[in-house]
């Protein structure tokens, strides 16, 4: 956005030196909507943000930059990357264009955190992106993920109507409304920008980031949809039941293999789970456990 429509900033204190973390007015009326994604992340900063005082956060990508507001006012030092850091809209912070894919540019274990918020959906390759979070978080580091909940009833529904994640108000996945080249530069460049074509939900989620090196430490809560309530009475008995069932048949399967035994009770607690079944949105929190080189010799030790 030129700098003469730029809509008026709030002034903040900033949290390093003297500098003045200013933010869009209509950028922070997202944190005022419960509807947004971006309300239930200030809700998480206000109640945890003293956790990230003092630590270095790499936040990709980051947008028009109001996780990065929000990490800076909490005391951390943010690393704001994006492939389009031209809209970029915190004063007093930097952005820097990065591909994930390609690779960040960050040396290994150089990063305290992580921080991606809804971009692991617009990742053509999750688990390449996931692991380039690993190598430059800092071991027992922490990634925090947030990403449209592929895992709810309502969402279940429409991929199974429509196959689009709201069968009632978007057109399903397609070449024309979904897929874009670059805001700026040449038309004919060899970048895509590709809208929610690779929604996941949390299991999926999950064993990619368990195997690029991440635990699952923690879903936190966001808004849960209407219609995924209205849902949930009527079809929570057969989803327990069906989780149930493989969960005791595996478990009877691989009766004196206890490592499964605990994987497999947490896949039960995940697709069981009515925060996960009925939330708009996922909002996980991972820790960093080992190298991804590690993490997948382990695997295959197991296998």
């Amino acid at each position: 956005m030129p700098p003469s429509t730029r809509a008026p900033k709030v002034q903040e204190p900033g949290a390093q030196g003297d500098c003045q973390l200013a933010a869009p007015a209509k950028l922070l009326k997202h944190t005022e909507d419960p509807r947004s994604i971006k309300h239930h992340i200030a809700k998480f900063f206000r109640a945890e943000g003293s956790r990230f005082r003092g630590r270095r956060v790499v936040d990709l990508p980051c947008g028009a930059g109001l996780s990065s507001y929000h990490i800076a006012k909490a005391g951390g030092e943010p690393v704001s990357l994006d492939i389009f850091p031209e809209y970029f809209e915190i004063d007093g912070l930097a952005c820097e264009k990065a591909d994930i894919l390609k690779g960040l540019p960050l040396e290994d274990e150089s990063v305290d955190d992580g921080f991606c918020e809804e971009g692991i959906e617009h990742f053509t390759d999750q688990f390449k992106a996931l692991c380039e979070f690993n190598r430059v978080i800092k071991k027992d580091g922490f990634l925090f993920v947030t990403t449209p909940n592929y895992s709810s009833v309502l969402s279940r529904l429409s991929y199974a109507l429509t196959e689009s994640e709201r069968w009632n108000n978007r057109i399903p996945p397609n070449e024309l409304d979904t897929v874009k080249t670059p805001l700026t530069g040449d038309r004919d460049g060899d970048e895509v920008y590709f809208g929610h074509v690779f929604l996941l939900g949390i299991i999926k989620l999950r064993v990619l980031a368990r195997t690029a090196g991440f635990r699952l430490v923690k879903v936190h809560p966001t808004r849960i949809r209407n219609g995924s309530r209205l849902l949930f009475p009527l079809v929570y008995p057969f989803i327990y039941l069906a989780n149930l069932r493989i969960r005791n048949r595996m478990k009877r399967k691989y009766k004196t293999d206890p490592k499964r035994h605990e994987v497999y009770d947490e896949l039960f607690r995940l697709g069981t789970s009515p925060r996960v079944l009925m939330a708009s949105h996922l909002f996980v929190e991972f820790q960093k456990v080992e190298d991804t080189g590690k993490a997948c010799a382990r695997i295959r030790a197991t296998t």
